[in-house]
């Protein structure tokens, strides 16, 4: 691996990769992982990881068991070769791995990702898995049911052997030879069976020996009598070898003609092993998939080095390449300064091999050529190298190789020489990177450097800070905020005499000071801001909580009107619907009427009834007053008083008193309405103003105080009275708000009615006018509705 990604432990993380993975080749493609160059194949390989993650997360992630790369095998068995037993089984089982991860993708195929690819190059082959399968049980036994031939073979060897253990059973059992036995067992030597008899009665039993004991004091004797027997299970078993080996070639054949779709499958199969490793190891490192761009923008928000364990490590947010392309990142020793720069090296490396990274959503990382990286104490006494010599040694290679499309990360720049020339140095070199157009990166204690950096244009200041209270390092970076080195402090805190300690601060130079001096006040005001900041954000969150409350109680709100609305708006369905019923009811008894051409008084009073009570159900406004409250004016309305119209909650004044059936003229707003006394309350008293004694006043009675008619009768009046008469009743029916009026005018002649049709015809009020109907009194009427 290149020594500059070892430097950053990218192979430590390909190691945890690689433990991911349960094939054996996907380990090795774990292993060798490099990172890619080509932005579009990063976002590529970074997608598919994310498409990973979201499948694991809601289906589960694919089992991937112990598949075997078959590879060599089945170019054998497609070469005409015949494969054993095992090979058989591994292909089998890798087969039924491929179909295992098929069916896991069926199941959630509605989802569509760039892993599609891949699980369209697995093709499952059950056929060719369970023929192989059902054929052989174990790299030791092949089933019966592998063919006919086998199992007919087998059969036969059954029974042969059991011909020849019962002759051998009546051999071991008979009083003729018991006394001649070893042992009274039946045995096989060389695939025959025979028994064991004492060497010394050997010609006692005819037969032939096959074997003898180790001490000598055994034969074994294959009797005459299951020589043929043995014979037959020899041939038999000879026949069975022979079937064997046709169905191990038979099974080799038909994988081999498969071979090239099983290969490809598993090559698939690896391919997604390895990017569902990459899934998991995003899974345990708590990684989001970062934003990529080649234009070498980096900025990460709370970044965490993987290597780190959870419960220690410490979130930073670090940005370079957009306001600046330097920075320098300064600060005490085990201030965290090192790890920083490992963060953000490991973590491009580690996008640009397509891991996703552990840092909050939406973090930004670039794509670089090379990331080129001096970190550690690479001193070497072989090559009579110092610290300082090794350090300038990897510098040097770095500065050849930078261009525009590099990543500099430099630890301790110009440490381990003369402070003043290794400061200097320092500079030089970041002013020769800087005109490669390269991204840099780089600690330092040196003060030098730190002004540099401030008065440098695209140079920045980061420090990893400290508290000189607890002598720990908080390990947060801020940037653009130089850091301290806090020796004195720390040295004082740790007990150091406080006259060595004021003596080293009277040998800085005045200069040095009060740079240190400004740099600690910029460091108290950044906390007191940093703590004002802090306190808004918690005001600004309760804020928002609050406004989330109130948010939440409207949309209730308004979740309860559009119920209510819609309860509402079905009674007023059910009222439509039972009155079109109860009216057509009523025309269907006025038709039977009018065929009946007469209808007795019993009946109009029925459907008079009817009507009412249809009417009566189409309302479904009721009054809010009930028997039981049974409210009484305290004293007699007079006009100027204040009251309440109670069935529609609106406040109106007594604009004139009650009339003779007990119906108030009150004002509400600019609507004038008459009212009924008993829908009325008091809510104070209120008078007109005395009217001057010069103001003479008279009773003159208004059309208002008139009360309007919805039925005029002009039978027997000329048409100019008839005219007049209804001109008066459509002023009264406007001014009092009633909407539909009835004159009679009767049939005679039909002059009233062709007069006063004609002349409703003209009239301003009148919106529509019509003849009665059946039951209305016919053309002895005409129906007017007002504007």
């Amino acid at each position: 691996m290149n020594r500059h990604y070892q430097t950053l432990e990218l192979d430590k993380i390909l190691e945890r990769l690689a433990a991911q993975t349960t094939l054996a080749d996907a380990r090795e493609l774990a292993l060798s992982l490099e990172p890619q160059t080509d932005p579009e194949k990063v976002k590529k390989l970074l997608q598919q990881t994310d498409d990973a993650v979201a499948l694991s997360g809601r289906f589960g992630a694919p089992s991937f068991g112990g598949a075997v790369n078959c590879a060599g095998n089945l170019r054998r068995a497609q070469a005409g070769g015949c494969l054993t037993a095992g090979e058989l089984l591994r292909i089998a089982h890798t087969l039924h791995i491929i179909r295992t991860v098929k069916e896991w993708q069926s199941r959630c195929s509605s989802v569509e990702t760039t892993l599609d690819p891949y699980f369209s190059g697995l093709i499952s082959n059950k056929y060719l898995e369970d023929k192989i399968t059902s054929a052989i049980l174990s790299e030791d036994e092949i089933s019966d049911k592998a063919s006919a031939a086998l199992s007919d073979i087998r059969r036969k060897i059954r029974t042969a052997s059991s011909k020849a253990r019962e002759v051998l059973d009546k051999i071991v059992h008979s009083s003729k030879y018991i006394k001649y036995l070893q042992d009274t067992i039946i045995t096989q030597r060389d695939g025959r069976y025979v028994v064991p008899v004492r060497a010394e009665c050997r010609n006692n039993v005819p037969g032939l020996v096959h074997d003898t004991s180790s001490s000598g004091q055994t034969v074994f004797i294959e009797p005459m009598g299951v020589v043929q027997a043995n014979n037959d299970i020899r041939m038999l078993k000879n026949k069975e070898e022979e079937e064997i080996e046709r169905i191990l070639f038979e099974l080799s054949a038909n994988a081999g003609d498969f071979a090239d779709a099983i290969i490809r499958s598993y090559q698939s199969l690896t391919q997604l092993n390895l990017i569902f490793a990459k899934a998991d190891l995003a899974y345990s490192m708590r990684a989001s998939m970062p934003v990529i761009n080649d234009r070498g923008v980096i900025n990460l928000r709370q970044a965490r080095h993987p290597l780190i364990p959870k419960d220690k490590v410490v979130p930073i947010d670090i940005h370079l390449g957009r306001e600046f392309d330097t920075l320098v990142i300064t600060g005490p020793n085990t201030g965290g300064k090192t790890v920083t720069l490992k963060t953000l090296g490991l973590l491009t490396l580690m996008a640009m091999c397509g891991l996703l990274v552990p840092c909050a959503d939406n973090s930004e990382l670039s794509i670089f050529r090379r990331v080129l990286v001096d970190i550690g104490d690479e001193q070497s006494i072989e090559q009579s190298l110092s610290t300082f010599s090794a350090h300038m040694t990897n510098i040097i290679r770095i500065m050849k190789l930078a261009n525009a499309g590099s990543l500099c990360l430099i630890d301790e720049l110009g440490a381990g020489t003369d402070p003043v020339e290794g400061a200097a140095l320092a500079i030089a070199i970041l002013e020769k990177l800087r005109s490669r157009h390269a991204k840099i990166a780089s600690t330092t204690h040196y003060a030098e450097l730190k002004e540099f950096a401030l008065r440098t244009e695209g140079v920045e200041n980061g420090s990893c800070e400290f508290d000189v209270a607890t002598l720990k390092p908080t390990y947060r970076l801020l940037i653009g905020v130089p850091g301290k080195s806090n020796a004195f402090a720390i040295s004082k805190r740790l007990g150091m005499d406080s006259e060595v300690v004021e003596r080293a601060q009277q040998l800085v130079s005045s200069e040095n000071r009060q740079f240190e001096d400004v740099v600690e006040k910029l460091e108290k005001q950044r906390q007191s801001l940093e703590k004002q900041v802090e306190n808004a954000n918690r005001l600004t969150a309760q804020a928002n909580t609050e406004k989330q409350k109130a948010e939440n109680e409207l949309k209730r709100a308004k979740a309860d009107a559009e119920r209510e609305i819609e309860r509402a708006r079905q009674e007023a369905q059910r009222i439509i619907s039972r009155t079109r019923a109860q009216a057509n009811a009523l025309v269907e008894e006025l038709e039977k009427a009018r065929k009946e051409k007469e209808l007795s008084a019993e009946s109009r009073s029925k459907l008079r009834r009817d009507i009412d009570k249809m009417e009566a159900h189409a309302d479904p406004v009721k009054l809010k007053n009930t028997p039981d409250e049974a409210y009484k004016l305290p004293r007699p309305l007079k006009v100027g008083d204040e009251v309440l119209v109670y069935d529609i909650d609106k406040n109106a004044t007594v604009m004139a008193p009650p009339n003779k059936d007990g119906v108030v003229l009150v004002q509400a707003g600019i609507i004038k309405m008459r009212v009924d006394i008993k829908n009325l309350r008091l809510l104070k008293s209120k008078t007109k103003p005395n009217v001057p004694k010069f103001a003479s006043t008279r009773n003159v009675p208004s059309r208002m105080d008139v009360r309007p008619q919805t039925e005029i009768d002009v039978r027997g009046q000329t048409a100019i009275e008839a005219l007049g008469i209804v001109d008066k009743a459509i002023d009264n029916a406007v001014l009092s708000g009633v909407s539909k009026i009835t004159i009679i005018h009767g049939k005679g002649t039909g002059v009233l009615r062709r007069e006063i049709n004609q002349y409703l015809r003209h009239h301003k009020a009148v919106k529509s006018q019509r003849l009665g109907t059946f039951g209305e009194g016919e053309d002895g009427v005409t129906i007017v509705e007002l504007k």
